[in-house]
């Protein structure tokens, strides 16, 4: 692989070249572009580029046969595709994938993301390249030396293996504790244990009505918005993301390695989402749709591990912590973040609080005394 190395970018939208043009020469790649399908393929052929970031839809050749005719030639080398669409649905993916892309990325493409990706493609590149010398330095020698070849490939399978491991990992985890993981720095988290944590439910007060009367391509603007926006949050403070559930999601802290003062990750993300929500509904409301966020924290042991079947795995935490810190959020109004009085307690140094009182729940026997967050405390 060149030094820098060389990228490809195909588009026939200007303004989409010129942006991943600037976006990837600032991080000190050798940029060439191509306009249309024709082009692109001409430019792989002799150009022989690193990695090609490739639009779907282009003039003359669309981006998938573009694909189907680089993989086809036996003679070029090695070089990852990455498909650029705005097209998010699963066959797109899937057709994408099955002529010869390696990785797929959905307009409007998030910069950290498209970065991300590169580095990570232009990683596998480089492996192969290095294998590929390799292997040819190797190829005419007799005896030892193919025992060497053979502990050489057996070594760059588990690096790749590694690698799947990760992307899988990254599913579930921030891409730090994925790694650390696959590096054997954690125990496997898929395994089902028992743990205490921090749990956080949110959602959208009026998301129900909002996408009973609003266009379906107006909620999934806004559910892009707050959920790029929420997630954010949940990578900065170190928390799992356990689901996605419409407008709503669940977060816990100390799982699936212990982290210091989880409660208190706990609390000051949810304040930050609440100050981002705000954020957002100042725009929302311009264009009439009234959102705002609403939270449920509990604190409580719950069981954790792989949920689900062969081929669709998902991570779950099951128990009353969950429960409660669900029935919270519900109960929450528009900006309200709701706590147990075990998390108001533990924490009265550094939130101040709000008593609502009692709440008689569902699915639990007794009334929850509960509290209103109202904010950080101010340290003298």
């Amino acid at each position: 692989m060149r030094a820098p190395p060389r990228i490809l970018i195909a588009d026939d939208n200007a303004m989409n070249l010129d942006i991943l043009q600037t976006r990837l020469a600032a991080h000190g790649y050798d940029v060439i572009t191509a306009t249309d399908g024709e082009a692109a393929l001409t430019q792989a052929r002799e150009a022989l580029p690193d990695l090609i970031l490739l639009d779907v839809m282009m003039p003359k050749l669309d981006g998938l046969e573009v694909c189907r005719r680089l993989r086809a030639e036996a003679t070029l080398p090695f070089m990852p595709i990455i498909l650029v669409t705005a097209r998010t649905d699963p066959k797109d993916v899937v057709a994408g994938l099955e002529a010869g892309g390696d990785e797929y990325l959905t307009k409007p493409v998030d910069q950290s993301a498209l970065v991300a990706r590169v580095k990570s493609m232009l990683r596998i590149k480089a492996l192969h390249d290095t294998v590929q010398a390799q292997a040819a330095t190797l190829e005419g020698q007799a005896g030892e030396l193919r025992g060497l070849n053979q502990t050489l490939e057996k070594r760059v399978r588990e690096q790749v293996g590694q690698l799947e491991r990760l992307g899988r990992l990254k599913r579930f985890f921030s891409p730090q504790l994925a790694e650390l993981i696959v590096a054997g720095g954690a125990d496997d988290p898929l395994q089902t244990h028992r743990r205490q944590v921090t749990v956080v439910f949110l959602d959208l007060r009026g998301f129900t009505a909002f996408a009973e009367t609003a266009e379906p391509e107006e909620v999934m603007a806004v559910l892009r918005e707050y959920h790029a926006e929420m997630g954010k949050l949940v990578l900065d403070h170190e928390g799992t993301l356990e689901r996605f559930t419409g407008d709503g999601m669940m977060i816990f802290f100390n799982d699936p390695v212990p982290v210091p003062n989880p409660a208190e990750r706990a609390i000051r993300m949810a304040v930050a989402m609440r100050e981002r929500v705000n954020d957002l509904s100042a725009g929302w409301r311009k264009r009439g749709y009234d959102l705002a966020l609403g939270v449920g924290i509990a604190e409580g042991y719950a069981t954790i591990g792989a949920i689900g079947f062969e081929g669709r795995w998902d991570y779950g935490a099951i128990g009353t912590v969950t429960n409660l810190a669900a029935r919270l959020c519900g109960e929450a109004k528009g900006g309200q973040v709701l706590v147990t009085s075990r998390v108001a307690a533990a924490l009265d140094d550094l939130v101040e609080c709000e008593e609502v009182g009692a709440l008689a729940l569902k699915g639990l026997l007794r009334p929850v005394p509960t509290f209103s967050v109202v904010g950080l405390r101010k340290i003298a």
